[in-house]
């Protein structure tokens, strides 16, 4: 039975990634903020923002991998699904684009501090190997997608569960709140960086945050149900490993955030 359900797990996330896939079109220029779009003040604004969780999180993938070297394996996957979701660009409205971008899961295995570490070098390698986001940007977008969203989701999924909800429920709250929150913090570092000349602020971030919202929200949805069923893959062939992850959480208490 377990195999069963496995083969149907693996069978709608390949349809899932095939529907993501053939999504693409001509190449898009918005998301991750590409290089040299930002002002260099605010480069260097969300740079220096970012990088105090980008070294508490090496700290803590250096204790959890010192400690349950077993572990590797599992975070190689939760790097490799955000790499995967977060390089498929779908196009938008205005010339935009909007991606999942496969946060969620690592939050919830290993805590958003990890994620933080795992998040920002992917969106090195898709700067340096896909000229998809950019170095002066990282910050910015490593704040989004691999802070941001990944807080969002380890919160959400925490809450869920400690007021009663399934697991599968959590999960799927996790990564679609965690898709959309990148997505808004997103708009607010463009509107901060380009206000309106009328409106100011308010107009610019309502103008970006109204782009992607037409394409985010199904992104995030279709982000969502994929997650559970690779959370569902896991349970079938890894349960050992996430009973691990949880008694290291309960052990450590907070310390995983």
């Amino acid at each position: 039975m377990n195999k069963k359900r496995a083969l149907v797990s693996l069978s709608l996330m390949g349809f899932i990634s095939f529907y993501l896939v053939v999504g693409l079109a001509k190449p898009a220029y918005a998301m991750h903020i590409m290089e040299g779009f930002l002002p260099v003040q605010w480069a260097v604004f969300w740079w220096v923002v970012a990088l105090p969780f980008f070294i508490l999180g090496l700290r803590s993938l250096t204790r959890i991998t010192e400690a349950n070297p077993q572990l590797k394996l599992l975070l190689a996957l939760a790097g490799a699904f955000a790499f995967v979701l977060s390089a498929l660009k779908i196009p938008s409205v205005t010339g935009s684009c909007s991606h999942p971008t496969g946060t969620g899961l690592g939050a919830v295995l290993f805590g958003p501090l990890t994620m933080s570490v795992l998040g920002s070098l992917v969106l090195l390698f898709q700067a340096l190997l896909l000229a998809h986001g950019g170095l002066t940007t990282l910050g910015a977008n490593a704040f989004s997608m691999a802070i941001a969203g990944p807080f969002a989701a380890y919160w959400i999924y925490n809450l869920t569960i400690k007021f009663g909800g399934k697991d599968k429920i959590a999960i799927f709250l996790a990564a679609a709140i965690a898709d959309l929150l990148t997505y808004v913090i997103t708009s607010i570092q463009l509107a901060l960086a380009f206000p309106a000349p009328v409106g100011g602020f308010i107009a610019s971030f309502t103008k970006f945050a109204g782009i992607f919202a037409i394409t985010q929200v199904p992104l995030a949805i279709s982000e969502g149900l994929l997650t559970v069923l690779v959370w569902n893959w896991l349970q079938s062939y890894n349960p050992q490993e996430l009973e691990l992850l949880q008694l290291i959480k309960r052990g450590n208490g907070n310390e995983s955030v």
